[in-house]
């Protein structure tokens, strides 16, 4: 028998966010189950893929941030 996970437990699964139970009872089913396990190769491709392109503000623009709370918070006391 084998257990039903969602795709959103296995991407908790894949960044470490699932209890101790349900870390066992996935890496379990995933010995078990190779449908899971294509799922699972999926889905941290996918994740790999968004990590990589994820990409940082410009210097400029969290400066213009700060410049901005900065100015806010003085006029606010003033």
């Amino acid at each position: 028998m084998y257990l039903l996970f969602t795709p959103e437990e296995l991407i908790q699964y894949l960044y470490k966010e699932t209890s101790h139970e349900k870390t066992l009872a996935i890496e379990a089913a995933l010995r078990e189950d190779w449908t899971l396990r294509e799922k699972l190769e999926v889905l941290k491709a996918s994740t790999q893929k968004l990590d990589s392109i994820l990409e940082t503000p410009r210097t400029e623009v969290i400066l213009n941030i700060l410049n901005y709370a900065r100015t806010t918070e003085v006029n606010s006391l003033g």
